[in-house]
């Protein structure tokens, strides 16, 4: 016998699988990475990729740019090259961890719906 406290329990589980047994019988499409590439728009998503991407050189040039002011100054002042290059390393970090979130997010708008 069965309590009242498991009887919305059984009412809720038995609705459900009467639900996903309908859906079974209706036509299934496949969604996601399986599916057809004219279904996922594949051209969309690798565009949309392509485009934030071009942020990861605008990165390289960030490091190339760092290092050039890194040369500069020690030129102007070699007595100040330790704390420059500390400073220069702080700023490639930045650079560095801003390149992959920038390749993290191009991952997930080439593999998004």
């Amino acid at each position: 016998m069965r309590t009242a406290a498991a009887m919305p329990c059984r009412l809720l589980s038995t609705a459900l699988e009467a639900k996903t047994t309908t859906t079974k019988t209706a036509k299934v499409e496949t969604l996601g990475l399986a599916a057809p590439l004219t279904k996922r728009h594949a051209g969309v998503s690798v565009l949309g990729c392509a485009i934030a991407m071009v942020a990861v050189g605008g990165c390289a040039q960030g490091i190339g740019q760092l290092f050039a002011a890194l040369v500069v100054g020690m030129a102007r002042n070699p007595s100040m090259k330790e704390d420059l290059f500390t400073y220069t390393l702080i700023g490639m970090g930045f650079l560095e961890f801003l390149a992959i979130v920038v390749i993290l997010i191009a991952g997930l708008l080439l593999y998004s719906e």
